[in-house]
């Protein structure tokens, strides 16, 4: 088993009590904020290089939204042990644990928005360009 395969399908624990489940989130933490936050660092990158093509259109991220959002990322995170353990409770072992299904689709969904400024910064590029072109 790849380490890639054994971090978003890893084979659950039959017995899991909250303080399992929120380490089995915690030992993950370190992971998604390696994804995400590189997924941003490509971001940042390409929205600067858009922003040096003609007519250099102004497209700059300020630091405290990159920080901002960083903070708010891990707030979102920190709601896959929650309503996990809530599952949990309300259900036991009559649901398979959600744990696996919640990181993989939180971070499908954390770098999916991530990248999404990419898309709105190449809107912004061809605005300006039109601009430019139309006079």
């Amino acid at each position: 088993m790849t380490a890639l395969t054994r971090l978003l399908f890893p084979v659950p624990a039959l017995r899991r009590s909250p303080e399992m489940i929120f380490a089995w989130w915690e030992s993950r933490r370190p992971v998604y904020n390696l994804i995400v936050g590189g997924t941003g660092l490509v971001t940042l990158a390409s929205i600067s290089v858009i922003g040096l093509l003609p007519p250099h259109p102004p497209l700059q991220v300020p630091w405290q939204a990159v920080v901002l959002y960083g903070v708010l990322a891990n707030v979102c995170y920190s709601f896959g042990f929650a309503i996990e353990a809530l599952l949990e409770r309300l259900w036991g072992n009559d649901v398979a644990p959600a744990g696996p299904l919640l990181f993989r689709q939180g971070l499908a969904f954390g770098v999916g928005l991530t990248l999404l400024p990419i898309g709105l910064a190449w809107v912004g590029y061809l605005v300006a360009l039109g601009k430019m072109i139309l006079g």
